[in-house]
């Protein structure tokens, strides 16, 4: 019993990333989502009080992957110089994937508070990572710094999932860039 509980869990968020990845926060509706994996509408219940409770899990659950993968391309890299560049580059490459289409989706839309507290709380995991690669860079202002490299990848990140005039390869070199040129000053 508890293992098909767990299946139809993973089975829900896996039809919400979908969902916010196709259509946004609007196309996440339990009506979908019971649509989607074959469940009744009212089995949906069962699972999730609320749209809000559906985002923060899947924060719970996507934002740490994320992270793991952007940490381990600055593990990979020599050097903060190319920790930093990798940061940026993971990030943005992961802008195709799915899960991190539908933390976009999320982000841009109405949350509840406890919602906009786990993703607050996973971006400050991101920024920390970068954080210590500035402070290792000789950076006055680490915190600042990573803050603000961080905010050049979310522009980016916006202006390829707007499907900008550009090609995403070239918002890429374009923020890594702009952010390698920040950091050194």
């Amino acid at each position: 019993m508890a293992e098909h509980r767990s299946m139809q869990r993973a089975a829900l968020l896996d039809a919400a990333r979908s969902l916010l990845s196709e259509g946004g926060t609007e196309a996440l509706t339990f009506p979908a989502l019971a649509e989607r994996t074959g469940l009744a509408r009212s089995s949906v219940y069962e699972y999730f009080r609320s749209r809000a409770a559906v985002v923060e899990e899947l924060c719970e659950v996507d934002f740490p992957v994320w992270a793991a993968e952007v940490s381990q391309a600055m593990a990979a890299a020599e050097g903060a110089q190319a920790k930093v560049e990798a940061y940026v580059r993971r990030q943005l490459t992961l802008v195709g994937d799915r899960r991190h289409r539908a933390v976009v989706a999320i982000s841009a839309s109405e949350l509840d508070a406890g919602a906009r507290e786990k993703i607050r709380a996973a971006h400050g995991g991101l920024v920390a990572m970068i954080g210590e690669a500035l402070a290792e860079m000789g950076h006055e202002q680490p915190r600042l710094a990573a803050m603000l490299v961080q905010g050049v990848v979310d522009a980016a990140v916006r202006r390829i999932e707007l499907g900008a005039a550009e090609e995403p390869s070239v918002i890429t070199e374009a923020a890594v860039s702009m952010a390698l040129r920040g950091v050194r000053g």
